[in-house]
């Protein structure tokens, strides 16, 4: 006997997934029903009486026992928060942190934790008033209020946060904090200790691509894992068939290898001379910004270092990197922004520089890749509908380059994000945003580069590409 299958017999397809719909949502409130019924049951269990403010256990200990027991864990708590050197505490916040202590008696005193101590410590708002002179003095109010806000907000150990209209070159906003505390004036922009990193990485895909040897699509030999720089990595065999990376994703994935394999290639000599037309080992006028320094040897694990940003030896300025950043956008010689509000922190008025000017192709070829950074690389994920509305994020043309390295001075591990973001629609509005952060290698970290970023930009593309009517 034959069985065939009846498609008559079959319900609709809407009827079919009503019914999936039904089913699913019955199972899980009954999942939740039970978790809930679990958790009730859990509680009744630790049921407790509150005797003067204080939570006393349904066992026989005696309630002037938890009292006492609550004092000495805030004790504690406060001679935790005394030896913070980087997180100043002041008394009334102590105050209340003994008060929270002692209304508390689910966690004995030798149960304390000193990493939970700190994360306390360091959600405990500071006595920091708001100085408005500064925020008030800046080009954009608005945005440099929110700039404010989210250094509030976020915390970092030390940060600079600089904001440039490309066309006129002028800062419009910034912001700057160091050991937690918001700064009334932006001495980081020019300071010259911070470490490169990865956005060295823009000098060795500038020179290669001046070279005329290499391009966008070029294929770079691709050994081993993208955050090292083992000397294995770099001996490719001459015959090598191995796995190849294009180069605008060895810079936008930041590889070290292949752009260290780059930078060989292309020779120290090349290297050089696109490092100065971006500006660095150069004195400016003023002394604004200091001198941002790259000196790669000639050959060897050093030149493999310089070419992909694995050394501290390589340094940048916030300054020097928004100028970049302009260079590249608007395929002009390198100009360093200016501003009237902070003298002696940036220039009082543009300044043309005694640099040269790369290629028409080099220059397309640094804006592509920083947009690949975004689309397929290391900024993918927080430069995204994640952190800015999808309406704006889909009306720009984003662009940037990320870098982290640990740095001495100040100590911490430095990130870093520089980029750009530029109408579809009108090109001529675009803005250029740098953040540089410190964070504490063994505590508190604050939200990443790339977020801050794309907070700002989707703040900016508010204000500027649907202004209020």
């Amino acid at each position: 006997m034959k069985y065939y299958y009846d498609p008559q017999n079959r319900l609709p397809y809407k009827k079919r997934l009503r019914n999936r719909c039904i089913a699913i949502t019955l199972f899980v409130i009954i999942c939740a029903s039970i978790g809930s019924c679990i958790y009730i049951s859990s509680n009744a269990k630790e049921k407790s009486l509150i005797v003067n403010g204080v939570k006393q256990t349904s066992s026989a200990a005696d309630p002037s026992d938890q009292i006492e027991d609550g004092i000495s864990t805030a004790e504690s708590n406060n001679d935790s928060l005394k030896k913070a050197p980087n997180d100043p505490i002041t008394e009334p916040a102590l105050k209340s942190l003994i008060g929270q202590a002692v209304a508390t008696t689910d966690a004995a005193p030798e149960a304390s934790n000193s990493a939970d101590i700190d994360t306390a410590a360091k959600a405990i708002p500071e006595n920091d008033p708001v100085d408005s002179a500064h925020i008030k003095a800046q080009k954009d109010v608005f945005l440099a209020e929110k700039i404010d806000n989210m250094l509030r907000r976020f915390r970092p150990m030390h940060s600079a946060i600089l904001v440039v209209e490309p066309k006129s070159n002028e800062i419009i906003a910034w912001g700057e904090t160091k050991g937690y505390k918001v700064q009334n004036s932006p001495d980081y922009f020019v300071k010259e200790t911070f470490p490169a990193a990865s956005l060295a990485k823009t000098i060795t895909i500038a020179a290669a691509m001046e070279s005329n040897r290499y391009s966008l699509n070029s294929p770079i030999p691709d050994r081993g894992a993208h955050h090292t720089l083992y000397k294995n990595q770099l001996r490719v065999p001459e015959n090598y068939k191995g796995a190849t990376i294009e180069l605008q994703d060895a810079y936008a994935k930041s590889a070290n290898p292949p752009l260290a394999i780059i930078g060989m290639n292309t020779g120290a000599k090349r290297l050089r001379e696109a490092a100065r037309n971006l500006g660095y080992n150069m004195n400016f006028p003023g002394g604004i910004p200091a001198r941002s320094a790259y000196n790669p040897p000639d050959s060897g694990y050093g030149l493999a270092e310089a070419s992909c940003g694995f050394t501290e030896a390589t340094t940048l300025t916030p300054l020097l990197a928004a100028a970049q950043v302009r260079s590249i956008l608007l395929k002009q010689p390198l100009e360093i922004p200016w501003a009237k509000d902070i003298p002696g922190f940036a220039p009082k008025s543009r300044i043309a520089l005694d640099v040269g000017k790369f290629s028409e192709n080099t220059y397309y070829g640094l804006r592509q890749a920083m947009i690949r950074s975004v689309t397929n690389g290391t900024a993918r994920r927080q430069i995204s509908t994640r952190n800015m509305a999808r309406k704006n994020f889909n009306a720009l043309t984003i662009g940037g380059k990320t870098g982290s390295l640990d740095g001495q001075d100040p100590h911490g591990r430095y990130e870093w994000f520089m980029g750009f973001a530029q109408s579809k629609d009108d090109p001529s509005k675009a803005v250029i945003v740098v953040i540089m952060q410190v964070h504490d290698l063994q505590g508190y970290r604050s939200q990443p580069a790339c977020q801050v970023a794309a907070m700002i930009m989707n703040y900016w593309a508010h204000q500027t590409l649907w202004p209020k009517k």
